[in-house]
């Protein structure tokens, strides 16, 4: 019915849409000849070549068809990335992804957000193309909304990429498929950043104390979703934000960074339902094979396909399996939360566990099934929630080296590529993530 109601919108939209181009004749020109009907501008552009194949291919796309836009409406700080007058807000207003103190309360709040008059909209082609229908000349279509250099939420701003190739193109996207950051409480704590750095180099200092639980001097109280949200994939390509322990292997990029765009593979010539403007490019290796980068490759080339993605699946199983130990010997549990169910888990298949990179904590919203006790239950709780929690074992106690760990699991499970956005990157993380937990015994 939604959709429904969506297309029946658009069809009246455009039906006053056209009648507006429709219009008087313009004025004259010199030669005396009345101007041209303003129908002929409107067809430069929409056209079966070029509007029209565009927006057939878009109601492919995720950012069409996807609920978010719905769901997030009035939240200030999500719909920068979820709704379209949002992200046309931050970007016109080039808002700042940092994180400031509020001198009275002692506390941090991010600054990345919108305000409250821009925060619905679904995600349509104005959202990138925020020239449209300017001078209603095929020079709208750009420049696109962002192609600037992208400051990072997950470190609060410290960090930025910068991928430039085809003017920028892949900024636009990064701008919203990067981590969000992990902040401390800000009842225990202050609301600040976690110190991804600190994980790093101080491996073996507590991290989430058990005995303490919910309480300071904890700064984190671990639960269900403890992460780092899910865009991870554009700061994987570029080859930042993760917790870099330091290993056998050297932090360093693959020639898709500096060499390619986003829109090279996620926008390469249509196959099926991936390429163009569906912004997929699964099952589409056109953009792999175009003239300059590789050739013959598709879903069974051993060397650029199957072999890379085999590699770095073997390394988020033997990390995963290391980050379990931690439950294991604290109650014989994975700490790790599973599901199998590809239509709940959008990296079912990619571990041989199913995990998700969430935490089996229980919380009755949101993981009935969680096997470990919650250590900070809501008020709302019911009175039977409350006693359930109760019944489970408690979380065991984290070492930054764990946190770091996880962390580093997300990042490169929910990059979605197994590896291929940046296989050198995604290898060292994992590597020396295992490596680092290792020499922690686990």
């Amino acid at each position: 019915m939604k959709n429904q109601i969506k297309f029946i919108s658009f069809v009246v939209a455009g039906g006053f849409f056209l009648a507006s181009c429709e219009g008087p004749m313009g004025p004259a020109g010199q030669d005396g000849l009345p101007g041209v009907d303003a129908n002929e501008t409107c067809k430069e552009c929409h056209n079966p070549t070029v509007v029209e194949v565009a927006a057939t291919q878009f109601e492919l796309s995720k950012h069409h068809y996807g609920e978010a836009a719905f769901e997030e409406a009035g939240n200030t700080t999500c719909t920068p990335c979820h709704t379209s007058d949002a992200f046309r807000y931050v970007s016109k207003n080039n808002t700042p992804a940092t994180f400031t103190l509020n001198a009275t309360t002692g506390k941090y709040a991010n600054d990345y957000v919108t305000n409250a008059a821009n925060t619905i909209g679904d995600i349509s082609c104005f959202t990138c193309h925020s020239s449209l229908h300017t001078t209603y000349e095929g020079s709208d279509f750009g420049p696109l909304t962002w192609n600037k250099a992208v400051s990072m939420t997950m470190w609060k701003g410290t960090k930025s990429i910068d991928v430039t190739p085809d003017g920028g193109s892949s900024n636009l996207c990064i701008k919203c498929h990067q981590p969000r950051p992990l902040t401390t409480s800000s009842t225990l704590s202050n609301g600040d950043v976690v110190d991804y750095n600190s994980l790093a180099t101080s491996p073996n200092t507590v991290f989430y104390d058990a005995a303490v639980g919910n309480a300071a001097p904890n700064k984190v109280i671990p639960s269900y979703r403890t992460h780092v949200h899910y865009g991870t994939a554009g700061a994987v390509y570029a080859g930042k934000g993760g917790v870099e322990f330091t290993g056998s292997q050297t932090y360093t990029n693959t020639a898709h960074t500096a060499g390619a765009s986003c829109q090279d593979c996620h926008m390469a010539p249509v196959t099926g339902r991936a390429g163009g403007h569906t912004f997929t490019a699964k099952g589409n290796f056109n953009g792999c094979n175009a003239t300059g980068c590789h050739s013959g490759v598709s879903a069974t080339s051993s060397t650029f396909w199957v072999n890379p993605r085999n590699e770095i699946k073997t390394l988020l199983n033997n990390l995963a399996t290391k980050i379990n130990k931690v439950g294991q010997d604290a109650a014989a549990k994975d700490i790790l939360h599973s599901d199998s169910n590809a239509e709940t888990n959008l990296w079912a298949g990619l571990t041989t566990g199913n995990f998700d990179g969430y935490l089996n904590i229980y919380d009755p919203s949101t993981n009935p099934g969680g096997v470990w006790r919650n250590p900070a239950p809501a008020g709302s709780w019911s009175a039977d929630a409350k006693a359930l929690n109760l019944t489970l074992p408690v979380f065991p106690t984290l070492k930054n080296v764990v946190m770091g760990s996880m962390i580093n699991f997300q990042f490169c499970l929910r990059d979605y590529s197994l590896g291929i956005h940046n296989f050198k990157y995604t290898k060292a993380l994992l590597t020396n993530s295992i490596e680092a937990m290792t020499t922690a015994g686990y």
